[in-house]
């Protein structure tokens, strides 16, 4: 619903965009002949609105056609695609956690990558289910250098290539590093190992209910 809602509005104001160019561009040429008989003044106010309203348009095409299918920047991808901003910026660092001896799950991500934009919604579903019991540390791949640092930077882990996800156990050793979709169901069996919970196909049934086009939720059969 939220991004329905998203392209409606986008949709929405592009046509209210398109309107007002074509309005505009009445009011621009009655302008100039305003202007041409003498009305010299309305004809330039014409001119300058007109230009104030198109440019920012013609400099910045990109954003209104901004979308999860492409690698264009259209805002904070946990709160646009998995309507959960509250994981930015991340509550506790790495070596907070590798200090408390609790699991750690990185995510290292672009904003302008369309890879990550699909991948936020499982790291989002994935709070949902172990927001208590680990960390949710999510990492900017722009400020980190790879393989720099030590065990408690994130940056000791980054690879370089982005959506990553590492999980760190409990006694801080790497138990998950993955790049790429990596399915829910995936590294829900990883984290049972590491939690000690039953396995799958010992809990209850789970299936995806797609939500949208962008978002599942992972429940029980009924």
């Amino acid at each position: 619903m939220f991004l329905e809602t998203k392209f409606m509005v986008r949709s929405g104001l592009l046509r209210c965009a398109l309107d007002l160019t074509r309005g505009l561009t009445r009011g621009l040429m009655r302008g100039l002949m305003r202007g041409l008989s003498g009305s010299w003044s309305l004809g330039l106010i014409a001119v300058c609105a007109a230009l104030m309203l198109i440019l920012p348009v013609l400099t910045f095409p990109g954003q209104a056609w901004a979308s999860l299918q492409d690698d264009r920047f259209d805002g904070n991808i946990f709160a646009l695609y998995a309507g959960n901003g509250s994981l930015v910026p991340p509550r506790v660092t790495l070596a907070t956690s590798i200090a408390q001896h609790k699991p750690a799950l990185l995510f290292y991500y672009l904003d302008d990558s369309s890879d990550c934009k699909k991948f936020v919604t499982t790291y989002s579903q994935l709070q949902a289910g172990y927001g208590r019991a680990a960390d949710f540390i999510p990492v900017s791949a722009d400020t980190v250098v790879p393989h720099s640092g030590g065990p408690s930077d994130p940056a000791f882990y980054y690879g370089g290539r982005v959506p990553q996800f590492v999980v760190i156990d409990q006694a801080g050793e790497v138990a998950m590093d993955e790049v790429g979709q990596v399915p829910y169901e995936a590294i829900d069996d990883r984290l049972r190992a590491i939690f000690d919970l039953l396995p799958r196909d010992q809990s209850e049934p789970l299936r995806r209910r797609y939500v949208n086009e962008v978002n599942t939720e992972i429940v029980p059969n009924p």
